[in-house]
């Protein structure tokens, strides 16, 4: 797999992004915070309570809230799924991993707000300790009015609020992973540097995906290049063969048989072998080569495609297979074609 980049903020537009956690925050009833794979937030605090807010603010309990995120963060992502806790003023905070493709890029820190008195918490775990009770209650007896403004939600709604969180945030990352995705295909297609400059801040995805969307990238520019050579071609088969070549045509990246384009046009593979031959002057499997390397030589002179993904855009399972057929086809290999065409 290619050497790919991990931050959430050269994935995300972190203008739409800090828009969404603002409303999800107002939605949730809980504060949301965004931050990457190394702790570092990457937006603003949506809804953060005054008191929390204080407290961040005071450098003798900073050090105490990044050490509940990060360790909550690495729970998380142990267990790959929202972690809620304790904070050191016992207020409920829930870490919710972003994990794409087993990749670890971030997450989403939400909570700020209280259980209802007599709320079973058993199994919650305390993230850290004030090593100060004295200082810690002195704060909470200068904070009392804004501490008692802190939400409550009971824990089912917690966890229910959490798991939202996970399944959506999950969701709108991975499509816009996919979506950059999608750029850096093309980009490895077109071979365009400016297209290309974006490809370092693609995360990294799973192969089958990239080969799925590398493919229907590839198909897409493919039949815009060689459309017009294709359209001059048909139109010289009977309504009886036409069938078969659109098929070659739709499916350029497999490899087609004789029974399957017969199967297409409705008859035996013995007949159409026969009809084929009559109508071309060639056998099937000698033409289809032939149109393959016609393909090829539309490919050569108008992109920048490399030779291995011309081969495998056209059904090859070996570059020197296609090199092969294509020097037969034309006298010459493909690199050598390509470098004597006219600037």
């Amino acid at each position: 797999m290619k050497k790919v980049h991990s931050s959430l903020n050269n994935v995300l537009d972190l203008e739409k992004w800090q828009r969404l956690q603002d409303s999800l925050a107002v939605a949730a009833k809980m504060a949301i915070i965004t931050i990457d794979y190394k702790g570092i937030p990457i937006t603003d605090h949506s809804s953060c309570c005054d008191f929390c807010s204080q407290v961040r603010q005071d450098p003798k309990f900073l050090p105490y809230c990044l050490k509940c995120d990060s360790r909550a963060g690495l729970e998380a992502v142990r267990t790959n799924k929202p972690y809620i806790y304790f904070c050191h003023f016992d207020i409920i905070d829930v870490a919710i991993p972003i994990i794409i493709d087993d990749k670890y890029l971030g997450a989403v820190m939400a909570g700020q707000v209280k259980l209802p008195p007599n709320e079973i918490t058993e199994g919650l775990e305390r993230m850290s300790y004030i090593s100060d009770s004295k200082q810690a209650s002195n704060k909470l007896s200068l904070l009392r009015n804004e501490y008692e403004a802190i939400p409550t939600l009971s824990y089912e709604q917690v966890k229910s609020v959490s798991e939202m969180l996970f399944q959506l945030c999950n969701y709108i990352i991975e499509a816009a992973l996919e979506k950059q995705l999608a750029i850096d295909m093309y980009s490895s297609v077109t071979q365009d540097d400016r297209i290309s400059s974006r490809s370092e801040k693609i995360v990294g995805y799973g192969v089958e995906n990239i080969k799925k969307i590398k493919k229907e990238m590839s198909d897409t520019l493919i039949d815009a290049y060689i459309l017009g050579t294709f359209d001059k071609k048909i139109t010289i088969f009977s309504p009886l063969l036409r069938p078969a070549i659109e098929y070659i045509f739709m499916h350029k990246s497999e490899k087609i048989s004789l029974k399957t384009v017969s199967e297409i046009c409705h008859i035996s593979p013995s007949y159409f072998s026969r009809m084929f031959y009559k109508e071309t002057g060639e056998y099937f499997s000698k033409y289809l080569v032939k149109l393959k390397v016609m393909f090829a030589k539309d490919l050569l002179e108008k992109t920048e495609m490399p030779i291995n993904q011309i081969s495998e855009s056209l059904g090859f399972d070996e570059v020197s297979y296609f090199i092969k057929k294509f020097k037969i086809q034309t006298g010459v290999t493909p690199l050598v074609y390509k470098k004597n065409l006219p600037k």
